[in-house]
């Protein structure tokens, strides 16, 4: 199963648990993908601004990203070492051991890592454990995650979601270059023109 190439921008409107836009750039280039966005929202009274650089390889493994709210107050920045390891501001965290993906509490943008690089046909399921990054305060965890591909929606490529330590799941619906359209309860795709 092979996705489009994916738009050089494309944008989100986050409703349900928060009100707020994210936008996104992307690059390509030797060897690897550019993920640049800005993520602005309210969520339970509090505001924040999330900026990040997500790079990925050609296989849509996370290569390293750098996670940052722009006035200053916190920033992070996520290495994958040659051994497989993740370093975090240059520390290694065992916790993080086994993770393939960059997946920001802030970003709709995320959820299209592992769904690229697993590539699952319809009723294969796999488990993607990830580097976890909140937007309030730009901590850094192991979030434990699960895609199972399920039929079509409308022609668009689905998946049941599903992460347990959130006691959360939903199914989720993407576009033909492997993007996120519908996220229930937290973002919905903008429609993209040539």
């Amino acid at each position: 199963m092979d996705f489009a190439e994916p738009p050089v921008s494309a944008a989100w409107e986050h409703r349900g648990a928060r009100a707020g836009f994210e936008v996104l750039m992307t690059s390509h280039g030797p060897g690897g993908r550019t993920l640049r966005g800005t993520t602005t929202a309210v969520e339970d009274g509090v505001a924040w601004v999330v900026e990040y650089v997500i790079e990925v390889d050609d296989g849509w493994r996370a290569r390293r990203a750098r996670v940052r709210h722009p006035h200053g107050d916190g920033e992070v920045v996520l290495e994958k070492a040659p051994d497989g390891r993740w370093l975090v501001d240059g520390r290694h965290d065992p916790a993080l051991d086994g993770c393939v993906d960059v997946d920001l509490e802030s970003s709709a943008v995320t959820n299209a890592l592992p769904v690229h690089r697993l590539r699952l046909g319809v009723g294969e399921v796999a488990d993607a454990p990830a580097v976890y990054v909140r937007a309030a305060d730009l901590t850094v965890g192991r979030l434990d995650q699960s895609y199972a591909r399920v039929a079509d929606t409308d022609g668009r490529q689905s998946f049941d979601y599903a992460a347990p330590a959130f006691d959360f799941a939903a199914r989720l619906v993407y576009d033909e270059s492997g993007f996120v359209v519908d996220y229930p309860g937290l973002a919905v795709r903008y429609p993209l023109t040539p």
